[in-house]
């Protein structure tokens, strides 16, 4: 029922595994050419279906009906389970608007490219973490910002 923490961060890796071909990216190419820009649109839509038939089976799990637990303990446990569960959801709903905002980037052309200072991001981090939308240098600058603001 619950989703263990290890099962969210494989999502990506079997999304990887499930798309068909034995293209990778490599650094030798042209940087976003077609052959990457659709490694990454099957990239992000493989993990956006996982994410959606997970979602699916949690759904399933919810309409199955209500906790009847008769131990109170037992009970107690299944709803901290369950809000486990409920908020993974959540993050992967907003994951899921990330995914969709990537998609849309490589169909205008920008996928790739720092939303900061129009860089490349590089395919390392891209294949990492595919929804990137700034070079690790900018990302890194907006972070400190962040605390710095948070800190006063």
């Amino acid at each position: 029922m619950v989703t263990s923490l290890a099962d969210d961060i494989d999502i990506l890796v079997k999304a990887k595994r499930s798309i068909t071909g034995d293209y990778v990216p490599q650094d030798d190419e042209p940087y976003m050419s077609e052959a990457q820009a659709d490694y990454f649109r099957r990239l992000l839509q493989a993990w956006k279906k996982a994410i959606l038939d997970a979602a699916a089976g949690t759904l399933q799990q919810l309409q199955d009906g209500p906790i009847r637990e008769p131990d109170l303990n037992d009970r107690a446990s299944s709803e901290t389970d369950w809000g486990i569960e409920l908020r993974t959801r959540d993050r992967q709903r907003k994951l899921i608007a990330k995914i969709d905002s990537a998609l849309r980037r490589i169909e205008e052309g920008e996928y790739g490219y720092c939303e900061v200072t129009g860089e490349p991001i590089g395919l390392g981090r891209l294949i990492a973490r595919p929804i990137a939308t700034m070079t690790v240098e900018a990302q890194e600058a907006h972070e400190r910002r962040e605390k710095i603001s948070r800190d006063d």
